[in-house]
């Protein structure tokens, strides 16, 4: 048995060494070695398009893929077999790095600081940023805010008690509804009903056909005009072209996005230069907190033959 890890990321690789498996690093950006090609596992994280095609044409062994990243969409475009290669996702192990990354883009929303930065640079002394307690209609404070979750897994999980500890009045949307983590969670059917209720609406839906433009045209219209959005999850549930006209027209108060449909963002994107938007480069996450922990639990269970943790169903 031959388990393939990245060198992208320092990983306490003894940690794994008590395991019936020989231990193998690989270079993310390379094709594979010949060596390597009886492979069975493979641990992925920030690899490159070409090395995972490499690895799905070549490596005809393979079984399962551990892939760190939240999302299996760099995986699942290389081509790989799905019937005979079982793919996991790193479960867990971004929840608090995206939660804490999201706390600070409603933060800078609501307090301005990006403003503040733009006219630190120019020399200028804003009176009008900061201020008293915000007037209806203004979002200037996460205290009585309405913040609604869309996309309620585990990092909505770890942000709902920050945005609480905050003041915020916290709901979620999600397939099924219920309560999880003292939220109320609704289905997609209640969107009509809360979005104009909303200040803060954050996306944190995965990337799926399912999941295209959930945010669209239609359902920002719905948003009161001093509302922001916070796109944490996958770029392609935005309407990227709706959300750009929104922002041009006045009719939102601003968007906060961490992922995008084509990354790296491309120079001539209109976003670039959209009013009150903040482009954060895909830097939520970036830090899999606990993966050892993750890969050494899941081979342990692959060996057993029991059941993985975060498979991807698709």
């Amino acid at each position: 048995m031959k388990l393939l890890y990245p060198t992208s990321l320092e990983l306490d690789i003894d940690s794994l060494r008590g395991f019936a498996v020989e231990l193998v690093p690989y270079d993310v950006t390379k094709p594979f070695a010949d060596d390597v090609l009886d492979a069975n596992i493979m641990v992925t994280w920030i690899n490159t398009k070409a090395n995972l095609a490499d690895a799905a044409l070549r490596l005809h062994r393979l079984t399962w893929i551990q892939a760190l990243a939240a999302g299996p969409n760099d995986v699942l475009e290389a081509g790989f077999d799905t019937s005979r290669v079982q793919i996991t996702v790193g479960a867990g192990i971004h929840d608090g790095t995206v939660a804490e990354h999201t706390m600070g883009l409603l933060l800078d929303a609501a307090r301005r600081f990006y403003e503040m930065r733009d006219c630190q640079l120019q020399k200028q002394w804003p009176a009008r940023l900061g201020g008293p307690y915000p007037r209806p209609g203004e979002f200037k404070t996460l205290r009585g805010a309405n913040v609604l979750v869309w996309g309620f897994g585990g990092i909505a999980a770890k942000l709902s008690p920050l945005l609480q500890a905050f003041g915020a009045n916290v709901r979620g949307i999600a397939r099924k509804s219920g309560v999880r983590a003292g939220v109320e969670i609704l289905s997609e059917d209640a969107l009509p009903q809360w979005l104009p209720e909303t200040d803060a609406l954050v996306m944190i839906l995965p990337g799926s056909e399912a999941t295209k433009d959930a945010l669209n045209r239609e359902r920002l219209a719905l948003l009161p005009s001093h509302a922001w959005v916070v796109n944490v999850g996958r770029g392609i549930s935005v309407d990227e072209e709706a959300l750009a006209d929104a922002l041009d027209a006045g009719k939102l108060g601003g968007a906060a996005l961490d992922v995008f449909k084509t990354e790296p963002l491309p120079k001539e994107s209109r976003l670039w230069t959209t009013p009150n938007l903040l482009i954060s480069p895909h830097a939520a996450g970036g830090r899999p907190d606990g993966c050892i922990d993750l890969i050494a639990e899941n081979l342990r269970s692959f060996l057993a033959g029991r059941p993985l943790k975060g498979v991807f169903r698709g």
